[in-house]
């Protein structure tokens, strides 16, 4: 008797064992994925390293290796050709990779994610006698990496007003963002462009000795540009972005992106987006802009859904963020 009991207890707890490993959660699938980002010096490295950060903390078993690329116009080839999994594409070049602008046809890379609205503006010395866009022509101008979706924007902008970037300035076009803020305060250029909130170049001007100005379109030409480029929007800077912002500004600019490639798995984009948004309260403490990367803004900054990767709206649908 005392052996048949026996023998049912040890039955039991083999049952036990078996049933709690059946039912053990499995442990997340390790994964390795590449970001481009853009040249040193620029918001995006920034904003890719926050990324990073905020992902792998979420998900320890996914690893992000970020990559300097210059920058958006090399980025959208590099998702296509499948050398990149996840690349930072600014407005302007989305915008002409997803409508087939300048290219054969439309490009099937897919948001995974939004970043941050980026509002072009010029950064000059506050010494400077530059108060107007009109006052830099024929002026010594810092556009940026040639490959920059910055310079994209500062040719849609300026097209609108009737100007030409190497027409009408004296167009420099740097091989490192972090060139053009030198070249301001030694005199080499009157002006440097840039975009967005927590935009390295802007912050080194503005922080340096004697300060800065920044520059914007008019409200006059705010309105030529964005009837001529609808795919611009109007979007205010706040006062106290950047040292010498001392009332809130109005520029134009767009919604700048992380894309993945279009055959990245879907379950590859889901964790990503689930570690994203679990986890966005750390991301809005990292670069200052990073506080506009939400699941809500991924939903609803494209223009169109279609665009952002079935994975990523699989998240956002059992999250209920989306229908």
């Amino acid at each position: 008797m005392d052996t048949l009991v026996s023998n049912r207890f040890a039955w039991l707890a083999a049952a036990l064992v078996a049933g709690a490993c059946s039912f053990a959660p499995a442990r997340p699938v390790p994964l390795t994925l590449t970001l481009g980002t853009s040249t040193p010096g620029g918001g995006f490295p920034v904003y890719g390293a926050a990324f990073k950060a905020v992902v792998e903390e979420s998900d320890p078993a996914i690893t992000i290796e970020t990559r300097n690329t210059t920058g958006s116009a090399e980025n959208v080839p590099m998702l296509e050709e499948g050398k990149l999994d996840l690349a930072l594409v600014q407005g302007e070049a989305a915008y002409e990779a997803l409508a087939g602008v300048r290219r054969a046809g439309p490009s099937n890379i897919k948001v995974l994610w939004a970043m941050y609205s980026s509002p072009g503006m010029f950064v000059v010395r506050a010494a400077s006698p530059y108060r107007a866009i009109a006052d830099l022509e024929g002026q010594p101008v810092a556009w940026g990496a040639k490959g920059s979706g910055l310079v994209l924007l500062a040719g849609y902008t300026l097209d609108a007003l009737g100007l030409d970037r190497d027409r009408d300035f004296r167009s420099f076009y740097l091989d490192r963002a972090a060139d053009g803020p030198a070249m301001v305060l030694d005199g080499r250029a009157a002006a440097l462009w840039g975009g967005g909130l927590g935009y390295p170049g802007f912050a080194s001007v503005a922080d340096s000795p004697g300060g800065a100005r920044f520059i914007v379109p008019s409200a006059e030409e705010i309105d030529r540009i964005t009837a001529k480029h609808r795919f611009l929007k109007r979007i205010t800077i706040p006062a106290g972005s950047y040292k010498g912002i001392t009332h809130d500004l109005v520029s134009v600019g767009s919604w700048s992106f992380v894309f993945a490639r279009a055959d990245l798995p879907d379950e590859t984009a889901y964790r990503v987006a689930r570690s994203l948004h679990r986890n966005e309260s750390a991301f809005a403490k990292r670069p200052p802009h990073a506080r506009d990367s939400t699941a809500m803004n991924t939903l609803d900054a494209p223009a169109d859904r279609a665009t952002i990767h079935p994975g990523v709206m699989r998240y956002l649908r059992e999250a209920g963020i989306a229908r």
